[in-house]
C-alpha cells in the first residue's frame, strides 16, 4: 500500500482538480448560452439582413409587409445589409412610414453565387422560413 501524501500536496491537487472542472464548465456554458444571430433583424427603425452563407448573394430584394422594397445588387458570405424603413418603396413611390405602421413581415429573396435560389421570411417574431 501508498503512503499517501502530505495534506499540503492533497490541497493543491484538489483545488487544481476544482479549477481544471471549473474551467470546463465555464467553457461549456460560453459555447451553450451563445446562440447565433437571426439572418433578418428590425428593430430602431432599420432592417438589417446578414448573409450567413458561404456564399455571395446576387440582386437581393427585401421587402416589407408585401408591399415596401429595397435591396442591393450583391450581399457578400459574412456581409450586411442595413437599410432605415423609411427608405423602402412601394412601386408607387410610396414610404414606409413608421408612424403608421409596424413591421409584421419581412421576406428576402436572391440567387447565390451558384445560381440557387435564397429565401429568407421573417413574421414578426422569428425567422419561419429559410
Amino acid at each position: 500500500m501508498k503512503p499517501r501524501p502530505p495534506a499540503p500536496a492533497r490541497r493543491v491537487a484538489a483545488a487544481r482538480r476544482l479549477a481544471c472542472w471549473s474551467l470546463l464548465a465555464a467553457g461549456t456554458m460560453l459555447v451553450a448560452c451563445n446562440r447565433p444571430r437571426d439572418p433578418i433583424i428590425v428593430g430602431g427603425g432599420m432592417v438589417v439582413l446578414e448573409n450567413q452563407t458561404a456564399h455571395e448573394w446576387r440582386n437581393v430584394v427585401v421587402t416589407v409587409n408585401d408591399h415596401f422594397r429595397g435591396g442591393t445588387p450583391v450581399l457578400l458570405p459574412g456581409g450586411r445589409m442595413t437599410g432605415p424603413l423609411r427608405d423602402f418603396r412601394t412601386a408607387f413611390g410610396q414610404r414606409f412610414d413608421r408612424g403608421r405602421q409596424s413591421v409584421f413581415k419581412v421576406e428576402v429573396t436572391a440567387t447565390d453565387a451558384t445560381g440557387a435560389p435564397v429565401r429568407l421570411t421573417w413574421d414578426g417574431k422569428r425567422i419561419v422560413s429559410r
